[in-house]
């Protein structure tokens, strides 16, 4: 039967996200469970799309991620892949209905990660958008089961969230991405001359963003704001901790959040939750 082979491809999503982040897990597990499988599809592909351009070195990334691009729009188009990451996206994107604007640019930015190891303002914030605002955007499709009028009132906070947890991402691994990667993503750093006052000005464009997905958070359907708020909590945490650090200590070390910290935080927007104090 065929509903077997697409359980077993959402299984596949499932594990590729919490065989790569404990974080998103924690906090995806939090969601209503209607909720939970079609994030995990998109989780799966957008995490197999930036592992060909951020870890396959010994084999052509061009050719492999155009492959997976051409795939990706193939199973869109019949409505199955064999690929069972695919095959579990693209079941999410037909159900949810979500725009195929959000899978080009998503692709855009993959592909300018290929290439590109600088960044101006514009090239940064049109990496960014597709990179990490689209992602935010295609959960919030399935946050809004269909409701198009409060998608279109939550965009612009869905995207300030995934800003903001993109630039936090690229403060803490700046050291990979330049040792790795050869790629400095916030504009006119300099990886041997990183000084307080870029990170200061790093971080106040990331505060910013946090402040403007606060409010989104807040208007979010129940079924999904407890999960986004557990997500933007961790993320939060993990901010202010590269806060208190001096830019040599930033760039010496990936910063982490200890479980015990984020059992914490769990525990403590369990609370806030059981008072109705979310929202």
């Amino acid at each position: 039967m065929i509903e077997k082979f697409h359980n077993v491809s959402a299984k596949c999503s499932e594990i590729t996200t919490t065989g790569y982040s404990t974080s998103f897990s924690s906090a995806i597990r939090l969601l209503h469970p209607d909720m939970r499988q079609p994030i995990y599809n998109i989780y799966g592909f957008v995490r197999f799309a930036d592992e060909i351009v951020d870890t396959f070195h010994q084999y052509d990334k061009a050719s492999l991620l155009a492959e997976f691009k051409d795939e990706t729009y193939a199973a869109l188009t019949r409505g199955i892949s064999v690929n069972p990451i695919l095959n579990s996206f693209q079941k999410t994107v037909d159900q949810y209905n979500i725009d195929h604007e959000l899978i080009d640019a998503f692709f855009h930015s993959m592909e300018m990660d290929l290439t590109q190891r600088a960044y101006d303002k514009d090239n940064f914030n049109e990496y960014v958008y597709g990179s990490a605002e689209v992602v935010g955007l295609m959960c919030l499709y399935v946050f809004c089961e269909g409701r198009k009028e409060v998608y279109e009132k939550l965009k612009t906070p869905a995207r300030a969230l995934g800003a903001a947890f993109q630039k936090v991402n690229f403060l803490r691994d700046i050291k990979a991405d330049y040792n790795s990667l050869s790629r400095m993503y916030f504009p006119g750093c300099d990886f041997n001359n990183f000084t307080a006052s870029d990170k200061k000005q790093i971080e106040e464009d990331i505060y910013s963003d946090f402040k403007n997905a606060y409010s989104g958070i807040l208007k979010l359907p129940m079924k999904s704001r407890f999960g986004v708020y557990v997500a933007y909590k961790y993320y939060l945490s993990l901010f202010r901790k590269i806060k208190s650090l001096e830019p040599a200590s930033v760039l010496e070390a990936r910063i982490r959040i200890p479980d015990y910290k984020k059992a914490m935080i769990i525990l403590r927007a369990g609370v806030k939750n059981q008072l109705g104090l979310i929202g």
